[in-house]
């Protein structure tokens, strides 16, 4: 793809990321993997830029940014999907334990920490 338009895409501080990886499960469409110790978006296409991998950075190290880039392109995250099956550590609700195999999960912040929370769990966390 040669043509780019302005979009929202993730962008990874490489001085910040310390390569623990936590950001590799949200990424649903597959675009962020580790190379070398560093996360990295591999190819932009893949990338929608929702930014789900950003609220579980322990370090800060992502960002979405709005620059020139390549469209998403859905057929292309199919085709990933397909010829790389997602190998992942189920990341787990940091009140009762579900983990995302068996119940939605959403990033959160609280008590300072960067982690996850159940669709069950949520209500509770937001009205007490």
């Amino acid at each position: 793809m040669s043509t780019t338009v302005t979009r929202q895409i993730v962008r990874i501080d490489e001085d910040l990321c310390t390569g623990c990886g936590v950001c590799v499960s949200p990424c649903a469409e597959g675009a962020i993997v580790i190379i070398d110790g560093k996360a990295k978006v591999v190819r932009e296409e893949l990338c929608d830029g929702a930014g789900f991998c950003l609220g579980v950075c322990p370090t800060g190290a992502l960002t979405v940014e709005e620059r020139e880039a390549v469209p998403f392109d859905h057929e292309a995250v199919e085709e990933q999907a397909a010829v790389a099956p997602r190998t992942y550590i189920p990341q787990v609700c940091f009140n009762c334990g579900t983990d995302e195999d068996h119940a939605p999960l959403l990033p959160v912040r609280t008590a300072g920490t960067s982690t996850w929370v159940c669709t069950r769990c949520l209500p509770a966390l937001i009205h007490g």
